[in-house]
């Protein structure tokens, strides 16, 4: 079994960067077809190195749901395991993850009123710059 750190150590994604990007961009249903062609092992290897990188992280739970928890775990140990029990966890919509913030409000007056400068020499420093 390999250990977590040699799962992410290999920094290599197991399949082709057009299919990578093809899953990325694919709807859920187009997802799971892209998915079902990858072999299980490549599968595995696939969401750990998807899991490792935040904007893939749904990606990796989406290809996490179709492998064993064997595989995962044999391929990234307890993250492997960590894994496959997100990906078997109900969908959480984004308002209900976000539901516990402070709606973000924006001032509607200007944020601070200031006098003009106004830059007036003194005759005593108008004769010491002539001088020098």
């Amino acid at each position: 079994m390999f250990s977590s750190r040699d799962a992410f150590e290999n920094d290599a994604c197991p399949v082709a960067d057009d299919l990578l990007g093809q899953m990325y961009r694919a709807n859920p249903n187009g997802l799971s077809l892209l998915v079902a062609n990858v072999a299980s092992d490549d599968r595995a290897r696939l969401a750990l190195f998807c899991y490792k990188r935040s904007h893939l992280h749904a990606l990796a739970l989406a290809i996490a749901s179709s492998c064993s928890e064997r595989d995962l775990i044999y391929f990234g140990g307890r993250v492997g395991s960590t894994l496959y029990a997100l990906s078997r966890e109900p969908a959480r919509t984004t308002a209900a993850s976000h539901s516990h913030r402070k709606p973000i409000t924006l001032s509607t007056k200007p944020l601070a009123s200031f006098a003009p400068i106004v830059d007036e020499f003194d005759d005593e420093d108008v004769s010491d710059a002539v001088t020098v």
